[in-house]
């Protein structure tokens, strides 16, 4: 039978999954499978998170991969940790990196990996199972192959379309490595990679040392070496990632946590704070004021964020200030209530490949997690006979002398990638996220506004369809966006398109635990994924 995968012409509902034991949801089902497997073996809701991000390595190479970053929002023992495993620029980085000829694209914007320290931090201080288990089914995945999935293979042509031009000797493996055949997978088609498996295997025997200080390491610097890149020994061995406070503010009586900078969840906090200031009806969700209000207030978060959002160890950023009630509300004033502003451009205009996954277990220890190569495969190098695709998170330095994101040397970039988690009275709730680049912030709004003020379910607030704006007066709106509503925004003076498909709109999945002492899942129909329960 000959079918589109990516066709479908009839309404469709996913329901609310349920669970008791533990539950995993990711963009992908081997891999909610994968994060399943380690509770069952006993392990906890932080296995379940390492085995789900390295399978996703494996089948959603699109997203993510081994030179990726990471940020967790953990609860675990009554508290809420924040983990950043994103890496900063190399020793040799200037400003010299924009002018590239292949930028974004290329050695000019590759940051140290994180994501690999992230898995071994995480394993080390908060995992019940040995870190080659957790590996275990990424290991499988890629030595024995998968059925590429339908979105992911979508992506995959995307970037072979861009990829298959480049000439440089630094993308010379990105071919070979991922699309073996000369074309990019199609969705159903088996794709394995055994230099990936060697390399998992690697990383999970020398729980991830190898890959900062040992042969793995070796093989990146040798690499860059060879094809005029930035890297140095010095730039993998000194990396380790960092445990920090997550930030937070209180909306409708719920507590809001985000990762500190560099990530950019603080734009989250701040558009919530500046909405709080005005009352929606619990049906008025997809109504001009409720839409024109929550859009303004993402423009405006946006701005302020542009302004300080960095690397806290090269910025002095007044958190405390930003987050306060009275800067809220100077920031809500200034919102016309029938008219659109254009506020700052305040967003570079790239687009972002990430995954985004939850994790929870029966002991009440619950996961916020994501990893990314930033744009999809990010810098498109690959290090030969390793698998490993390197990020390019350096696109998101600022070109700005005068901006504390500006280009330097050993300095993390204003990172796009941001979990969130959900408390009240002290209590955790829920852990969610949205993932893809400068829309992640716009959709941890719309779904948080979704559950908080418009009383939908998990599942029912990530369907809602979404806006996304883009800079400027530019909102893009989703296919099936109301047209009602979509004419009285162009008539408020948004600059609005209709984009043709949803890939643009993010990517979220959610946990929450009920009042009945069971869990409940909601995962992305805008993806391949699953709700894997227990």
């Amino acid at each position: 039978m000959n079918f589109d995968p990516n066709k479908y012409r009839y309404f469709s509902r996913r329901s609310v999954v349920y669970g008791t034991r533990g539950m995993v949801a990711t963009s992908q089902p081997l891999a909610a499978q994968a994060g399943l497997d380690m509770l069952k073996k006993g392990g906890n809701a932080v296995d379940a998170a390492i085995a789900a991000a390295a399978a996703l390595v494996v089948v959603e190479p699109t997203g993510c991969g081994l030179g990726s970053d990471s940020f967790a929002l953990v609860w675990k023992d009554g508290k809420l940790q924040g983990l950043n495993s994103s890496g900063f620029s190399p020793a040799k980085f200037s400003s010299r990196n924009f002018e590239s000829e292949n930028f974004p694209r290329g050695w000019s914007c590759a940051t140290v990996p994180g994501v690999v320290a992230g898995w071994a931090e995480l394993a080390r201080k908060m995992g019940r199972l040995h870190f080659s288990d957790t590996l275990a089914p990424a290991i499988d995945l890629a030595s024995r192959g998968f059925a590429v999935t339908p979105v992911i293979a979508e992506l995959w042509q995307k970037a072979f379309d861009e990829f298959k031009n480049f000439k440089s000797p630094e993308f010379s493996h990105w071919l070979r490595t991922f699309c073996p055949s000369g074309r990019a997978p199609k969705a159903g088609e088996i794709f394995r990679s055994q230099a990936l498996a060697r390399t998992l295997r690697r990383i999970a025997e020398a729980g991830g040392e190898d890959f900062y200080k040992g042969d793995l390491a070796e093989k990146i610097i040798t690499f860059s070496n060879k094809t005029n890149g930035y890297f140095t020994a010095e730039d993998f061995a000194s990396f380790k990632p960092e445990w920090v406070s997550p930030i937070s503010t209180n909306y409708r009586g719920y507590d809001i946590w985000e990762m500190p900078p560099n990530g950019q969840g603080i734009c989250v906090l701040i558009a919530l704070n500046i909405l709080r200031n005005f009352e929606f009806e619990s049906d008025s969700r997809d109504e001009f004021s409720s839409l024109h209000k929550q859009i303004e207030a993402v423009k405006i978060a946006f701005s302020v964020a542009k302004r300080y959002v960095a690397d806290p160890k090269f910025a002095d950023i007044p958190i405390d200030d930003l987050l306060s009630e009275d800067y809220a509300r100077e920031l809500a004033a200034k919102i016309d209530p029938e008219h659109a502003q254009n506020f700052d451009d305040a967003r570079e205009k790239f687009g972002g490949g990430t995954v985004y996954l939850v994790t929870a277990d029966s002991g009440g220890s619950m996961v916020s997690y994501i990893q990314s190569n930033f744009m999809g495969f990010g810098s498109g190098i690959v290090i030969p006979e390793t698998g490993i695709s390197l990020n390019n998170r350096g696109a998101c330095f600022s070109r700005d002398p005068e901006s504390p994101n500006y280009i330097d040397a050993r300095k993390r970039p204003y990172n796009t990638i941001i979990p969130a988690f959900v408390t009240k009275d002290n209590k955790s709730l829920a852990a969610l996220g949205v993932m893809g680049g400068f829309m992640q912030p716009q959709g941890h709004v719309q779904v948080l506004t979704n559950l908080l003020d418009f009383g939908m379910n998990p599942q029912e607030a990530l369907d809602s369809t979404r806006w996304k704006w883009n800079n400027n007066l530019q909102v893009s709106l989703e296919p099936n966006f109301p047209e009602s509503q979509a004419e009285k925004l162009s008539r408020a003076g948004h600059e609005i398109t209709r984009e043709d498909s949803s890939l643009d709109f993010g990517r979220g999945q959610i946990i929450i635990k009920t009042e009945y002492n069971s869990i409940a899942g909601a995962t992305e129909p805008r993806a391949d994924g699953s709700v894997a329960a227990w």
